[in-house]
């Protein structure tokens, strides 16, 4: 079953304090978005072990799984992003719907473990460009489909945005499926 869309405009996110994840643009420092890609992508995989992973919290909340699917996209999407901003002037970037790329892509179908290899390996790819990435080129400008103008800084600090409110989601979903979430005991994925 689809979930309702998501019309909101995040981009509120790079002027204040998420009040749901707490995460905080501003105050992030881009030099640290290598980090903070892997870090969220070892979140995933422990995420992603509890046996939980495939069950939606209710009608309208993705599943861990699903969340995860898509934060795998947001970094496969982010990286060509990237390559524009570093490779074009001013590029304009093509329209992503990421609810109808959840419906054909299947998010509810796909297998924790899979997803988790999948999202580390597009985080991987996505830090290890960032690694490249260095004085005036974080000044380097794209504009969404909307309108919507970034910097390489404040694309930077919009990305993390992303994963890290994702993992909170994630994690509110297990609190509403009955117990909170805990790192898994036993071998890793």
């Amino acid at each position: 079953m689809p979930i309702v869309p998501d019309d909101k405009n995040w981009t509120w996110v790079l002027e204040r304090v998420c009040p749901d994840c707490g995460f905080e643009a501003a105050t992030f420092d881009p030099l640290n978005v290598r980090g903070t890609i892997e870090a969220n992508a070892l979140r995933w995989r422990d995420l992603l072990a509890d046996r939980r992973a495939t069950r939606r919290p209710d009608e309208n909340t993705w599943s861990a799984t699903e969340y995860a699917c898509h934060v795998r996209d947001v970094y496969r999407l982010y990286l060509l992003r990237l390559e524009l901003m570093m490779y074009e002037d001013g590029p304009t970037f093509a329209n992503w719907d990421q609810d109808e790329t959840a419906i054909k892509q299947a998010y509810d179908k796909q297998q924790p473990h899979d997803v988790a290899g999948e999202l580390h390996a597009a985080a991987g790819m996505l830090s290890a460009r960032y690694a490249t990435v260095g004085g005036a080129q974080w000044q380097r400008t794209g504009t969404r489909s909307d309108g919507v103008g970034f910097t390489i800084d404040s694309f930077t600090r919009y990305l993390v945005h992303d994963p890290v409110h994702h993992v909170w989601d994630a994690e509110k979903g297990y609190l509403k499926l009955g117990a909170p979430w805990a790192p898994p005991t036993g071998e890793p994925m």
